[in-house]
């Protein structure tokens, strides 16, 4: 090798200084107090249980190392003897969620096996609907988010997808239901936050349909209207959406 080559970086040395902190939290958290100094009055896991429960009634945009510290009844610069900052905290949130995440029977064909996934990926929502709020394409390099995502690379890969169409499928699901759970989860979270539900806002603006709602100009809306389109709504949408996105991969499998 040529002296004046740069040697390669140690794996563990790759990355940044506070990436490598956030992996080996999420991977190695600190389960005993520091051999010296006083005992810790908290430990890592009740920290982010906190930001958990935070986020639960407040709402992600709320989460913040202050308040968390708050609830716990400490000083926030107490805090960051366990966690180094709030983007840290909510990663660790994140993948402490998905502990909660079922995973299906691996024995069982691909389309049930998503079918439980997608199934167990919005009941994780509706428990902890601040989710749909963060930047899915960065979900943290955590134990529990990769197992969920291993189960369906794995159910994709029966199903006869490899490479980069196994990734394209994944994003497909993830995208169609991340679009579903902003828009029916995020309805009702709306509706808990202002008192409002989703009829009650509508009926506040039944005045429209005889005023200025012109069927000669939506035909095709006044059509799905006259069918009674627009009242599916509920699980009955979602079952609907798990078929339809079974149905699509069906179509497209390799030969």
């Amino acid at each position: 090798m040529n002296d004046d080559q740069p040697s390669p970086a140690a794996p563990e040395e790759s990355g940044t200084p506070e990436g490598r902190r956030v992996i080996a939290l999420l991977w190695d958290p600190p389960t005993t107090p520091h051999s010296r100094g006083p005992k810790p009055k908290l430990s890592h896991r009740q920290v982010v249980e906190a930001g958990i429960a935070l986020a639960d009634r407040e709402g992600l945009e709320q989460v913040s190392m202050r308040k968390v510290a708050t609830t716990l009844g400490v000083g926030a610069m107490s805090l960051y003897t366990y966690i180094p900052g709030r983007s840290e905290l909510v990663e660790l949130m994140l993948d402490a969620a998905y502990a909660e995440h079922g995973r299906p029977d691996p024995e069982t064909g691909w389309r049930t096996r998503i079918d439980t996934l997608i199934r167990q990926t919005w009941a994780l929502y509706r428990r902890h609907p601040w989710i749909l709020d963060y930047n899915q394409a960065r979900l943290p390099l955590g134990p529990h988010v990769l197992d969920v995502e291993e189960c369906l690379y794995a159910a994709i890969a029966d199903a006869g997808f490899a490479g980069s169409d196994n990734v394209a499928v994944a994003n497909f699901i993830h995208w169609q239901l991340l679009g579903a759970g902003r828009s029916m989860i995020g309805d009702e979270r709306e509706a808990r936050r202002t008192g409002v539900s989703a009829d009650a806002y509508w009926d506040a603006r039944s005045s429209f349909w005889a005023t200025h709602f012109d069927p000669a100009r939506y035909p095709a809306m006044f059509a799905i209207w006259q069918a009674g389109g627009f009242d599916d709504t509920g699980n009955y949408s979602l079952d609907r959406l798990i078929t339809w996105l079974l149905n699509a991969i069906d179509r497209v499998r390799p030969a």
